[in-house]
């Protein structure tokens, strides 16, 4: 009996590991490691054998990142009504995992370099698909590219984020605040 509860305790649910640690390092991205294991609830050391250092730890963080608005993008379901409503589906959905990407994107400023994951390029492609089919049904302005909306929504998400955090912004209200501001700056005008 007590080795079927020391096998329960000993195994460390590697998922719930990384969102505690990304709920860390959202809050302080310049946690240590002991921070991190504290806040993952395990030892330094199992930290450690699930994540060699803080690089691995990182990537593992950037891959759940990365499959969260993978998921959240399926659930807008990008393709379909008009670009500006599917921009607002999009940023209700990624708006859980705001904190996270928030975290990476200043993360990976500094950590990526030249040599970009390429889950962010298919981020990147989706999201930009979907400002190039607002510019294309006029509802989007066409003086702005579609990789700069693209940039432009990773950085109100992430402002989002950090502004929630330090509670200058009601979590309930951050989702509407990011779609009107997004929005209304690439809304195509018609001149009377």
């Amino acid at each position: 009996m007590s080795q079927v509860v020391y096998g329960c305790l000993m195994s460390v649910d590697r998922d719930q590991v990384l969102r505690r640690a990304a709920a860390q390092l959202t809050r302080k991205g310049s946690s240590t490691m002991d921070e991190v294991a504290r806040a993952a609830r395990i030892s330094r050391a199992t930290l450690h054998r699930h994540f060699a250092g803080r690089d691995a730890l990182i990537r593992a963080l950037e891959e759940l990142g990365i499959q969260e608005c993978e998921a959240a993008m399926g659930a807008a379901r990008l393709g379909e009504d008009s670009a500006q409503d599917a921009l607002r589906r999009l940023i209700r959905e990624i708006e859980p995992a705001a904190g996270l990407l928030a975290f990476l994107v200043t993360e990976n400023q500094l950590f990526e370099g030249d040599a970009q994951h390429e889950g962010w390029a298919r981020l990147d492609v989706r999201i930009a698909e979907l400002f190039r089919r607002g510019q294309e049904s006029g509802e989007f302005r066409i003086d702005l590219s579609a990789a700069w909306l693209t940039e432009a929504l990773y950085g109100l998400v992430g402002s989002g984020a950090w502004a929630v955090l330090d509670g200058r912004v009601a979590a309930k209200d951050i989702s509407y605040m990011i779609a009107e501001l997004l929005i209304g700056g690439a809304q195509r005008r018609v001149e009377s």
